[in-house]
């Protein structure tokens, strides 16, 4: 192992020590990458002198945190998937389960997509007159961030992280709040946010009818992404789907245990 690879592989100690997040399930392109950004704000052009500044600093240790973690998202990003989701799977779940769902954001960000997907099943329940079926649904909502958190819980979003939403569902479920918008309290009552790290930390739950996880496993090496998809299958209840992001392909044993729905999209259903 080289002097470098030393060093990075102590980062990687540290990082997980001090911030909180394990940091050798990231491709290592993807660790160098932005360890480098972080490297450059501070000055320094080696490994040993930035991890010296990372044991010394608190707020460095945060800022490393946040420059890790990924926090790309918008209400009805990718309006193909969600649309599939809204037209087909969803009601799908509803009718099977009875309105009685426990689905999981698994990388949620700033809350964007939970709160999606609970809107979405918030107007199911409207168009069906079953709203009353409403308080059965549970979207746990994770992440590792804990800034994006802080923000999931709070509900309370800017005008920009709504340009892909369907204004009929803005006006329906969002309400304006001081410069931005408020999620409704039906909606914010479905989801509760919790912090989990996916390189390390256990599901919240046994069984879920419907796992989200888009956009977060490519940041991560291939066994790392192989034990997350075997995770994920394990953890769906039969008739359970999973919902990838679009640049991400299924890998590894849990290609056994799933049947692609809708290959655009990046579906999958754990048999019945």
């Amino acid at each position: 192992m080289s002097g470098d690879e030393v060093a990075l592989a102590a980062l990687s100690r540290q990082i997980a020590s001090v911030a909180g997040v394990t940091a050798d399930v990231y491709k290592d392109k993807c660790l160098r990458r932005r360890i480098g950004v972080r490297m450059r704000a501070c000055g320094v052009h080696t490994l040993d002198d930035y991890l010296a500044i990372l044991e010394q600093t608190p707020a460095e240790q945060q800022r490393l945190r946040d420059t890790l973690t990924i926090n790309v998202t918008r209400f009805y990003r990718n309006r193909e998937t969600w649309a599939l989701l809204r037209e087909r799977v969803l009601p799908e779940l509803w009718e099977a389960r009875a309105g009685r769902l426990l689905a999981w954001s698994a990388g949620c960000a700033s809350g964007e997509e939970p709160y999606t997907l609970a809107l979405l099943i918030a107007e199911i329940a409207r168009e069906r007159r079953e709203s009353e079926r409403l308080n059965r649904v549970q979207i746990d909502a994770t992440d590792v961030d804990s800034a994006s958190l802080e923000r999931a819980a709070n509900g309370v979003y800017r005008t920009d992280a709504l340009s892909e939403l369907p204004p009929e569902l803005t006006a329906r479920y969002l309400a304006p709040d001081g410069a931005g918008h408020r999620i409704a309290r039906e909606v914010r009552e479905r989801v509760s946010v919790r912090y989990l790290d996916l390189g390390a930390d256990r599901p919240l739950r046994t069984s879920y009818d419907l796992i989200l996880c888009r956009n977060v496993v490519i940041y991560f090496d291939r066994a790392m992404q192989e034990r997350l998809f075997l995770t994920f299958a394990r953890h769906l209840s039969p008739g359970g789907v999973l919902v990838l992001g679009k640049v991400e392909t299924l890998l590894g044993p849990a290609r056994d245990q799933l049947q692609l729905v809708d290959a655009r999209e990046r579906i999958y259903r754990r048999a019945s």
